[in-house]
C-alpha cells in the first residue's frame, strides 16, 4: 500500500466512529508506515524468501554471494544495518548474524562463558527479537525524518519535494535482513532442539544453523575436545527444526547444516547399523579400530564386525571412541552429502585455516552428489589471517622456484615484513578471499562471528589509554565525538537514536497542542544539527 492509501483506508475506519475525537488519518498511516513487522513470524516469513531469492541469484552467479556480521546486542546489530544503507545505500546481500560464542560470552546471567553451551538456551532467541526490535526502530527513525522532511516541503508550498518526498516514503527500504543465528546442537535432544527452534522462529529467525557435535559435550569449533554424533543423529535434529518452521507457517524457513568433524577426532557412539553399507556402516567405518581374534576378547570391551572382522574400537577412559586419524575431510564430506539429502538447506564446514584450495576441494566432492551444494563460512577471528596467507604466498612461491631465503616462514608475522612484496600479496589475497571463495569453493555467504566483540575490545582500549591518560577529554573528544560528527554518524545524537523524536511524534498525536515534547531549542543535540 502507498502511503495515500494508507491515509485513506485509516480515514474511513475513523469516519465509521464518530467518538474517536482527535484521531488523525494521517498519523495513524505514519505509524502503520513505521510498525510494518507486527510479530516475529512476519519478519521470518518475509527475511526467508530474501534468502531464498538470494541463493537462487548466487546459483545463477557465483558473484552475488552474501555477507554479514556478529552480534551481541540489538544496537550493534542497528548500526550495521544504518552504517550499510548509509554508504551503500541497499541492504541487499547483507544479513546479520548471531553467534552462540558472543551470546555465552557476553549475555549470560552466569557471567562470561565459554563457547560449550553452558549458558541459557532462552537467552539466544531473545537477542534475536532484540535485534529485530532496534531494527524495527531503525525503520521507525528514517521514516520519522522523512515525515518531519515533508511536513516542512508542505508548509513550504513545495508541491514537488513533498510530491519527492512520499515517494521515497513509499519506496523505503527497511532495516529488517535475515538473521542467521546460531543454536548450538540443539541443547539437548531431539524434542529439546525443536521447542527452542520454535522460540527462535517466533523471535524472527528466518534461518537456523545446527551443529553435529554432542550437545552436552558441546566445544567451540575452533577448540580442541570436539565429539560428533553419528548421522541419524543429527538428521533427527534437522527434521525436529523443518518440523518447527513447518508448524509455524514458515515454509520457507532454511537449515544451516554445520560439520566439525574435520577437526574432531572422538564420537560418543557407535551407530547403530541395519546393513553393510548403510549411513551406520559409513559412520563407523572411520572408527579407528584393531583386528582381533576370538580369544583376544578383554574384560568389558566393546567389539564390532567390520567385513567379517571382529574389530575393537579403540576407546578412552571418557568412554569416547577416537577415529582414525587424517580422515576428517572425508568425514566432512559424508556429513554435508547426508545433511543435504535430509533437509537441510546450506552446510557450514567448520575449518582450522581459512584456505580456499582445502575448501574447494571438500565442496567439489559433494557437489559430485548434490550439485547445488552451497556453504556459509565462518571468516572467523579465531585464524591469525596475517599469518595464515603470509604462510600461504610463502609456500606457493617457494613451489614455483623462487628465492625465500629472506623470509623466516616461521616469524612471517613480524611486522618487519609489512612492507614486502610477500605481504603486500598476501594483503591480496585476504581482500579478495570472499570473492575468491564464493567463486572457487561454493560459498554463498560469509559471515564473521565475533567482530564487535573485538572492535569493542579496540575502542575502548584506545580511548582508556587516552582518556586515564594525558590527552584527559581530548581523548574522548578528538577519538570518538569528533569523529562521529566528521563522519556523520548517527548515533552522535544519541538522544535521537534512543528514540526521543519518535516519542515526542506520538506526544503531538495523542495530545496536540499539550504535548511536552524534548525536541525543542533547549535540546543540547541542536548542537549537532550542523
Amino acid at each position: 500500500m502507498t502511503y495515500q492509501s494508507k491515509i485513506t483506508e485509516a480515514g474511513q475506519t475513523i469516519a465509521g466512529e464518530p467518538n474517536w475525537n482527535g484521531i488523525e488519518a494521517e498519523s495513524v498511516a505514519r505509524m502503520r508506515t513505521q510498525n510494518r513487522f507486527h510479530t516475529g513470524l512476519d519478519i521470518a516469513r518475509y527475511t526467508a524468501k530474501i534468502m531464498r531469492q538470494d541463493m537462487a541469484a548466487y546459483d545463477a552467479d557465483p558473484a552475488n554471494y552474501t555477507q554479514s556480521l556478529g552480534c551481541w546486542h540489538g544496537f550493534i546489530g542497528q548500526q550495521k544495518l544504518i552504517s550499510i544503507k548509509k554508504h551503500f545505500g541497499s541492504t541487499k546481500g547483507r544479513y546479520l548474524y548471531l553467534s552462540g560464542w558472543m551470546v555465552a560470552a557476553l549475555r549470560s546471567e552466569f557471567g562470561p562463558l565459554p563457547d560449550q553451551s553452558m549458558h541459557e538456551k532462552t537467552c539466544v532467541p531473545a537477542l534475536v527479537e532484540e535485534l529485530y526490535t532496534f531494527l524495527k526502530q531503525a525503520d521507525a527513525r528514517e521514516l520519522g525524518g522523512m515525515f518531519r522532511d515533508l511536513d516542512k516541503a508542505r508548509k513550504a508550498g513545495d508541491e514537488m519535494e513533498a510530491k519527492r518526498i512520499e515517494a521515497a516514503i513509499d519506496g523505503h527500504e527497511t532495516h529488517v535482513v535475515p538473521i542467521i543465528a546460531d543454536i548450538d546442537a540443539g541443547f539437548g535432544n531431539a524434542e529439546a532442539t525443536y521447542l527452542l527452534a520454535k522460540k527462535f522462529i517466533e523471535a524472527g529467525a528466518c534461518c537456523l544453523q545446527i551443529e553435529n557435535q554432542v550437545s552436552d559435550e558441546k566445544q567451540c569449533g575452533h577448540q580442541d575436545g570436539k565429539v560428533t554424533v553419528p548421522h541419524e543423529d543429527f538428521i533427527a535434529k534437522i527434521r525436529a527444526i523443518r518440523y518447527a518452521f513447518m508448524e509455524l507457517g514458515v515454509d520457507d524457513g532454511l537449515i544451516v547444516a554445520r560439520t566439525d568433524s574435520l577437526g574432531a577426532g572422538l564420537t560418543k557412539q557407535i551407530a547403530f547399523t541395519r546393513e553393510a553399507g548403510d549411513i551406520g556402516d559409513q559412520y563407523n567405518s572411520y572408527l579407528d579400530c584393531d583386528e582381533i581374534g576370538a580369544g583376544e576378547v578383554g574384560h568389558g570391551e566393546v567389539l564390532i564386525s567390520r567385513d567379517g572382522k571382529l574389530m575393537r574400537p579403540k576407546r578412552l577412559p571418557s568412554n569416547l571412541y577416537q577415529f582414525r586419524p587424517g580422515t576428517g575431510e572425508d568425514r566432512c564430506v559424508l556429513d554435508c552429502i547426508n545433511a543435504l539429502r535430509n533437509g537441510a538447506d546450506l552446510l557450514w564446514i567448520e575449518t582450522e585455516k581459512p584456505h580456499i584450495g582445502q575448501i574447494g576441494g571438500m565442496v567439489s566432492r559433494i557437489r559430485e552428489e548434490m550439485p547445488n551444494a552451497k556453504l556459509v563460512y565462518n571468516n572467523s577471528p579465531s585464524f591469525n589471517w596475517t599469518l595464515n596467507f603470509r604462510q600461504q604466498v610463502f609456500d606457493a612461491w617457494e613451489g614455483e622456484g623462487r628465492d625465500m631465503s629472506g623470509y623466516d616462514r616461521a616469524k612471517l608475522m613480524s611486522v618487519d615484513y609489512d612492507g614486502t612484496e610477500l605481504a603486500a600479496e598476501a594483503d591480496e589475497r585476504i581482500r579478495t578471499f570472499q570473492r575468491d571463495a564464493a567463486r572457487e569453493a561454493g560459498i554463498f555467504h560469509h559471515l564473521i562471528t565475533l567482530p564487535t566483540y573485538h572492535t569493542a575490545a579496540l575502542s575502548t582500549d584506545n580511548l582508556a589509554k587516552e582518556y586515564f591518560g594525558e590527552q584527559g577529554m581530548l581523548g574522548y573528544v578528538k577519538g570518538v565525538q569528533r569523529q562521529e560528527i566528521r563522519q556523520g554518524i548517527a548515533c552522535v545524537k544519541h538522544q535521537n537514536m534512543a528514540g526521543s523524536d519518535i516519542g515526542d511524534d506520538h506526544k503531538e498525536y495523542f495530545a496536540g497542542e499539550a504535548a511536552l515534547k524534548a525536541g525543542g531549542e533547549h535540546n543540547t543535540m541542536n548542537q549537532f544539527a550542523a
